[in-house]
Protein backbone atom coordinates (compact mmCIF):
# COMPACT_ATOMS: atom_id res chain seq x y z
CA UNK A 1 0.00 0.00 0.00
CA UNK A 2 1.13 3.25 -0.98
CA UNK A 3 2.49 5.83 2.41
CA UNK A 4 0.28 8.30 1.40
CA UNK A 5 -3.03 6.06 1.39
CA UNK A 6 -2.09 5.80 5.45
CA UNK A 7 -3.05 9.41 5.74
CA UNK A 8 -6.70 9.02 3.83
CA UNK A 9 -8.39 7.97 6.94
CA UNK A 10 -7.39 10.13 9.82
CA UNK A 11 -7.14 13.16 7.21
CA UNK A 12 -10.50 12.97 6.31
CA UNK A 13 -11.52 12.88 10.22
CA UNK A 14 -9.31 15.76 10.46
CA UNK A 15 -10.96 17.79 7.80
CA UNK A 16 -14.34 17.20 9.76
CA UNK A 17 -12.78 18.47 13.00
CA UNK A 18 -11.54 21.34 11.21
CA UNK A 19 -15.15 21.64 9.92
CA UNK A 20 -16.53 21.46 13.16
CA UNK A 21 -13.79 23.62 14.29
CA UNK A 22 -15.18 26.67 11.89
CA UNK A 23 -18.47 26.48 13.01
CA UNK A 24 -17.60 27.04 16.53
CA UNK A 25 -15.03 29.15 16.25
CA UNK A 26 -16.81 31.85 14.19
CA UNK A 27 -18.91 32.60 17.45
CA UNK A 28 -15.93 33.85 19.12
CA UNK A 29 -14.04 35.80 15.91
CA UNK A 30 -16.97 37.78 14.96
CA UNK A 31 -20.30 37.79 17.20
CA UNK A 32 -19.74 41.08 18.76
CA UNK A 33 -19.28 42.68 15.39
CA UNK A 34 -22.46 40.61 13.88
CA UNK A 35 -24.40 40.91 17.40
CA UNK A 36 -23.84 45.07 16.93
CA UNK A 37 -24.96 45.28 13.78
CA UNK A 38 -21.72 45.64 11.87
CA UNK A 39 -21.30 43.09 9.51
CA UNK A 40 -23.24 41.21 7.05
CA UNK A 41 -23.67 37.60 7.78
CA UNK A 42 -22.63 36.18 4.40
CA UNK A 43 -19.24 38.02 4.62
CA UNK A 44 -18.33 36.75 7.83
CA UNK A 45 -16.90 33.01 6.48
CA UNK A 46 -14.41 34.42 3.90
CA UNK A 47 -12.80 36.59 6.25
CA UNK A 48 -12.83 34.39 9.05
CA UNK A 49 -10.90 31.77 6.88
CA UNK A 50 -8.63 33.46 5.42
CA UNK A 51 -7.48 35.22 8.98
CA UNK A 52 -7.30 31.63 10.41
CA UNK A 53 -5.05 30.03 7.95
CA UNK A 54 -2.87 33.24 8.48
CA UNK A 55 -2.62 32.87 12.17
CA UNK A 56 -1.96 29.05 11.95
CA UNK A 57 0.91 29.75 9.50
CA UNK A 58 2.54 32.67 11.52
CA UNK A 59 2.06 31.78 14.99
CA UNK A 60 0.67 28.17 15.48
CA UNK A 61 4.00 26.31 15.03
CA UNK A 62 3.94 26.05 19.49
CA UNK A 63 0.62 24.71 19.92
CA UNK A 64 0.92 21.84 16.90
CA UNK A 65 4.25 20.85 19.05
CA UNK A 66 2.14 21.00 22.21
CA UNK A 67 -0.92 19.16 20.59
CA UNK A 68 1.26 16.86 18.85
CA UNK A 69 3.36 15.47 21.86
CA UNK A 70 2.85 16.97 25.35
CA UNK A 71 -0.35 14.72 26.20
CA UNK A 72 0.10 11.88 24.84
CA UNK A 73 4.07 11.10 23.33
CA UNK A 74 4.33 11.97 20.00
CA UNK A 75 6.04 8.48 19.40
CA UNK A 76 3.13 6.96 19.95
CA UNK A 77 0.92 9.20 17.35
CA UNK A 78 -0.06 5.76 15.14
CA UNK A 79 -2.83 5.61 12.27
CA UNK A 80 -5.05 4.24 14.39
CA UNK A 81 -4.70 6.45 17.28
CA UNK A 82 -4.93 9.67 15.09
CA UNK A 83 -7.69 8.77 14.00
CA UNK A 84 -9.41 8.12 17.50
CA UNK A 85 -7.79 11.61 18.75
CA UNK A 86 -9.58 13.02 15.97
CA UNK A 87 -12.93 11.54 15.42
CA UNK A 88 -13.80 11.77 19.40
CA UNK A 89 -13.01 15.12 19.60
CA UNK A 90 -14.92 16.00 16.39
CA UNK A 91 -18.04 14.10 17.55
CA UNK A 92 -18.14 15.77 20.72
CA UNK A 93 -17.57 19.06 19.19
CA UNK A 94 -20.47 18.43 16.47
CA UNK A 95 -22.34 17.61 19.70
CA UNK A 96 -22.39 21.08 20.89
CA UNK A 97 -22.48 22.66 17.37
CA UNK A 98 -26.21 20.83 16.54
CA UNK A 99 -27.30 22.20 20.17
CA UNK A 100 -26.02 25.78 19.14
CA UNK A 101 -23.85 26.75 21.78
CA UNK A 102 -19.96 27.12 20.80
CA UNK A 103 -17.94 24.58 22.50
CA UNK A 104 -14.12 24.92 22.95
CA UNK A 105 -12.00 22.47 20.58
CA UNK A 106 -9.11 22.35 22.54
CA UNK A 107 -10.69 21.34 25.15
CA UNK A 108 -12.10 18.32 23.46
CA UNK A 109 -8.89 17.46 21.69
CA UNK A 110 -6.60 17.69 24.84
CA UNK A 111 -9.81 15.56 26.39
CA UNK A 112 -9.64 12.89 23.43
CA UNK A 113 -6.12 12.44 23.96
CA UNK A 114 -6.31 11.89 27.08
CA UNK A 115 -9.01 9.60 27.37
CA UNK A 116 -6.48 7.49 24.36
CA UNK A 117 -3.50 8.45 26.52
CA UNK A 118 -4.84 6.55 30.01
CA UNK A 119 -5.77 3.77 28.12
CA UNK A 120 -2.33 3.18 26.92
CA UNK A 121 -0.69 3.86 29.93
CA UNK A 122 1.19 6.67 28.19
CA UNK A 123 -0.77 10.42 29.42
CA UNK A 124 1.80 13.13 30.30
CA UNK A 125 0.72 15.15 33.31
CA UNK A 126 3.21 17.50 33.27
CA UNK A 127 1.92 19.75 30.85
CA UNK A 128 -1.32 18.94 31.41
CA UNK A 129 -1.30 19.50 35.16
CA UNK A 130 0.98 22.41 35.19
CA UNK A 131 -0.22 24.87 32.00
CA UNK A 132 -3.13 23.48 30.10
CA UNK A 133 -5.04 23.00 33.59
CA UNK A 134 -4.65 26.37 34.78
CA UNK A 135 -4.75 28.16 31.38
CA UNK A 136 -8.38 26.65 30.98
CA UNK A 137 -9.72 28.65 34.53
CA UNK A 138 -7.21 31.68 34.08
CA UNK A 139 -8.38 33.02 30.76
CA UNK A 140 -12.16 32.78 31.19
CA UNK A 141 -11.66 34.62 34.57
CA UNK A 142 -8.93 37.30 33.05
CA UNK A 143 -11.23 37.67 30.10
CA UNK A 144 -14.48 38.66 32.64
CA UNK A 145 -12.35 40.44 34.88
CA UNK A 146 -10.77 43.25 32.53
CA UNK A 147 -14.05 43.70 30.36
CA UNK A 148 -16.20 44.05 33.77
CA UNK A 149 -13.13 46.22 35.79
CA UNK A 150 -12.69 48.43 32.47
CA UNK A 151 -16.47 48.80 31.67
CA UNK A 152 -17.75 49.28 35.14
CA UNK A 153 -15.02 52.46 35.00
CA UNK A 154 -16.51 53.85 31.77
CA UNK A 155 -19.66 53.41 32.90
CA UNK A 156 -19.37 55.08 36.17
CA UNK A 157 -18.17 57.75 34.26
CA UNK A 158 -20.28 61.14 34.26
CA UNK A 159 -19.19 62.01 30.35
CA UNK A 160 -22.15 61.00 28.27
CA UNK A 161 -19.68 59.74 25.80
CA UNK A 162 -17.78 57.40 28.16
CA UNK A 163 -20.83 56.28 29.73
CA UNK A 164 -22.23 54.59 26.54
CA UNK A 165 -18.97 53.23 25.59
CA UNK A 166 -20.83 49.83 25.09
CA UNK A 167 -24.10 50.75 23.34
CA UNK A 168 -24.74 51.31 20.12
CA UNK A 169 -23.25 55.03 18.53
CA UNK A 170 -24.57 56.54 15.75
CA UNK A 171 -23.34 59.47 13.41
CA UNK A 172 -20.14 60.12 11.62
CA UNK A 173 -18.45 57.93 14.56
CA UNK A 174 -20.08 54.55 13.16
CA UNK A 175 -18.49 53.92 10.74
CA UNK A 176 -14.82 54.12 11.86
CA UNK A 177 -16.06 52.03 14.51
CA UNK A 178 -17.46 49.40 12.12
CA UNK A 179 -13.54 49.60 10.94
CA UNK A 180 -11.77 48.83 13.82
CA UNK A 181 -14.27 46.49 15.38
CA UNK A 182 -14.52 44.24 12.25
CA UNK A 183 -10.44 44.26 11.86
CA UNK A 184 -10.62 43.06 15.67
CA UNK A 185 -12.90 40.62 14.70
CA UNK A 186 -10.56 39.31 12.34
CA UNK A 187 -7.69 39.74 14.95
CA UNK A 188 -9.77 36.57 16.58
CA UNK A 189 -9.75 35.01 13.96
CA UNK A 190 -6.11 35.45 13.74
CA UNK A 191 -5.59 34.29 16.95
CA UNK A 192 -8.14 31.15 16.72
CA UNK A 193 -5.32 30.13 13.98
CA UNK A 194 -2.44 30.41 16.11
CA UNK A 195 -4.23 28.02 18.53
CA UNK A 196 -6.15 25.85 17.80
CA UNK A 197 -5.61 24.76 13.93
CA UNK A 198 -3.35 23.02 16.45
CA UNK A 199 -6.04 20.72 17.52
CA UNK A 200 -5.96 19.12 13.92
CA UNK A 201 -2.95 19.52 12.95
CA UNK A 202 -0.60 18.33 15.34
CA UNK A 203 -1.58 14.61 15.57
CA UNK A 204 -1.89 14.37 11.94
CA UNK A 205 1.83 16.21 11.80
CA UNK A 206 2.74 13.75 14.58
CA UNK A 207 1.83 10.67 12.34
CA UNK A 208 3.37 12.59 9.31
CA UNK A 209 6.24 12.14 11.13
CA UNK A 210 6.73 9.23 12.42
CA UNK A 211 5.07 7.22 9.30
CA UNK A 212 7.61 8.62 6.88
CA UNK A 213 10.61 8.24 10.11
CA UNK A 214 11.26 11.68 9.72
CA UNK A 215 14.35 13.19 11.63
CA UNK A 216 15.16 16.51 13.79
CA UNK A 217 16.73 18.25 10.52
CA UNK A 218 13.68 20.68 9.98
CA UNK A 219 11.55 18.18 8.74
CA UNK A 220 8.75 18.22 11.29
CA UNK A 221 8.38 22.01 10.63
CA UNK A 222 7.66 21.17 6.52
CA UNK A 223 5.32 18.02 7.77
CA UNK A 224 3.44 20.94 10.28
CA UNK A 225 3.52 23.01 7.49
CA UNK A 226 1.95 21.09 5.05
CA UNK A 227 -0.48 19.85 7.36
CA UNK A 228 -1.67 23.28 8.05
CA UNK A 229 -2.09 24.17 4.94
CA UNK A 230 -4.90 21.15 4.33
CA UNK A 231 -6.63 21.94 7.28
CA UNK A 232 -6.93 25.87 8.03
CA UNK A 233 -9.30 26.24 4.84
CA UNK A 234 -11.84 24.23 6.28
CA UNK A 235 -12.67 26.26 9.25
CA UNK A 236 -13.74 28.70 6.75
CA UNK A 237 -16.04 26.18 5.15
CA UNK A 238 -17.44 25.08 8.47
CA UNK A 239 -18.10 28.57 9.13
CA UNK A 240 -20.05 28.79 5.55
CA UNK A 241 -22.06 25.83 6.73
CA UNK A 242 -22.58 25.79 10.54
CA UNK A 243 -21.21 28.71 11.65
CA UNK A 244 -24.31 30.86 11.71
CA UNK A 245 -26.90 29.08 14.12
CA UNK A 246 -23.75 29.08 16.68
CA UNK A 247 -23.14 32.88 15.44
CA UNK A 248 -27.10 34.00 16.19
CA UNK A 249 -27.00 32.46 19.77
CA UNK A 250 -23.64 34.20 21.13
CA UNK A 251 -24.04 37.49 19.18
CA UNK A 252 -26.93 38.03 19.86
CA UNK A 253 -28.80 35.90 22.43
CA UNK A 254 -26.79 37.19 26.19
CA UNK A 255 -26.89 41.13 25.45
CA UNK A 256 -26.71 43.30 22.60
CA UNK A 257 -23.80 44.82 22.11
CA UNK A 258 -22.46 47.81 20.64
CA UNK A 259 -19.14 48.68 18.86
CA UNK A 260 -17.13 50.23 21.05
CA UNK A 261 -18.26 47.10 23.64
CA UNK A 262 -17.73 44.43 21.08
CA UNK A 263 -14.14 45.94 19.72
CA UNK A 264 -13.05 46.24 23.69
CA UNK A 265 -14.18 41.87 23.68
CA UNK A 266 -12.46 41.30 20.67
CA UNK A 267 -8.84 42.78 21.24
CA UNK A 268 -9.12 41.63 24.93
CA UNK A 269 -9.94 37.49 24.24
CA UNK A 270 -7.57 37.21 20.79
CA UNK A 271 -4.67 39.16 22.88
CA UNK A 272 -5.03 36.41 25.62
CA UNK A 273 -5.60 33.81 22.68
CA UNK A 274 -2.30 34.95 20.87
CA UNK A 275 0.02 35.06 24.41
CA UNK A 276 -0.95 31.69 25.20
CA UNK A 277 -0.02 30.36 21.96
CA UNK A 278 3.08 32.33 21.38
CA UNK A 279 4.23 32.42 24.82
CA UNK A 280 3.85 28.44 25.81
CA UNK A 281 2.29 27.23 22.87
CA UNK A 282 -0.73 26.40 25.24
CA UNK A 283 -3.98 25.28 23.86
CA UNK A 284 -6.55 27.36 25.24
CA UNK A 285 -10.66 28.04 25.02
CA UNK A 286 -11.26 31.35 23.18
CA UNK A 287 -14.99 30.41 23.48
CA UNK A 288 -15.20 30.50 27.04
CA UNK A 289 -12.64 33.81 27.18
CA UNK A 290 -15.10 35.48 24.38
CA UNK A 291 -18.63 34.14 26.28
CA UNK A 292 -17.22 35.41 29.50
CA UNK A 293 -16.56 39.22 28.45
CA UNK A 294 -19.62 38.83 26.68
CA UNK A 295 -21.38 37.54 30.19
CA UNK A 296 -19.88 41.02 31.84
CA UNK A 297 -21.21 43.55 29.73
CA UNK A 298 -24.29 41.99 30.33
CA UNK A 299 -23.85 42.32 33.96
CA UNK A 300 -22.68 45.82 34.02
CA UNK A 301 -25.92 46.38 31.46
CA UNK A 302 -28.47 44.54 32.66
CA UNK A 303 -27.31 43.03 36.08
CA UNK A 304 -25.66 39.84 37.43
CA UNK A 305 -29.17 38.08 38.05
CA UNK A 306 -30.78 38.83 34.85
CA UNK A 307 -28.06 37.43 33.23
CA UNK A 308 -27.04 34.39 34.31
CA UNK A 309 -30.09 33.54 35.21
CA UNK A 310 -30.87 32.99 30.85
CA UNK A 311 -31.33 30.15 29.73
CA UNK A 312 -28.67 30.33 26.71
CA UNK A 313 -25.94 30.89 29.88
CA UNK A 314 -27.27 28.03 31.71
CA UNK A 315 -27.02 26.00 28.90
CA UNK A 316 -23.40 26.84 27.36
CA UNK A 317 -21.70 26.17 30.89
CA UNK A 318 -23.54 22.46 31.18
CA UNK A 319 -22.17 21.65 27.50
CA UNK A 320 -18.81 22.86 28.33
CA UNK A 321 -18.63 20.00 31.17
CA UNK A 322 -20.69 18.04 28.70
CA UNK A 323 -18.81 17.75 25.60
CA UNK A 324 -14.81 17.45 26.93
CA UNK A 325 -16.23 14.34 28.90
CA UNK A 326 -18.00 13.11 25.85
CA UNK A 327 -14.90 13.66 23.66
CA UNK A 328 -12.71 11.51 26.49
CA UNK A 329 -15.17 8.53 27.01
CA UNK A 330 -15.62 8.18 23.21
CA UNK A 331 -11.74 8.02 23.15
CA UNK A 332 -11.03 5.73 26.00
CA UNK A 333 -13.76 3.25 24.41
CA UNK A 334 -12.10 2.98 20.83
CA UNK A 335 -8.62 2.76 21.76
CA UNK A 336 -10.08 0.03 24.06
CA UNK A 337 -11.69 -1.32 21.05
CA UNK A 338 -8.72 -1.30 19.01
CA UNK A 339 -6.93 -2.71 21.22
CA UNK A 340 -9.59 -5.61 21.77
CA UNK A 341 -9.59 -6.09 18.02
CA UNK A 342 -5.69 -6.21 17.65
CA UNK A 343 -5.34 -2.91 15.66
CA UNK A 344 -3.18 -1.76 18.63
Amino acid sequence: MPAYALFVVPLLIAVFLAFNMGASGTAPSFAVAYGANLIRKELIPGLFGAFVLLGALIAGGKVVQTIGGAVLPAAEMSLVVVSIVLLSSALSLLFANLLRVPQSPSQSTVFALVGCAAFLGSLQTGTLLLEMVPTRFITPIAAFVITYTVGGLLMNMKQKRLAESFDIAEGPQRKALQAVTIACSCYVAFAIGSNNVANSAGPLASLLVNELGMTADGSELIAGFLVVILIAPWFGIGSSFLGGRVLASTGRGIVSLGPTGATFIAFVTATLLLLASTLRGIPASLVQMNTAAIIAVGMLKKGPRRILSRGLVVRMVAIWMIAPLMALVISYALTALASYVGLL
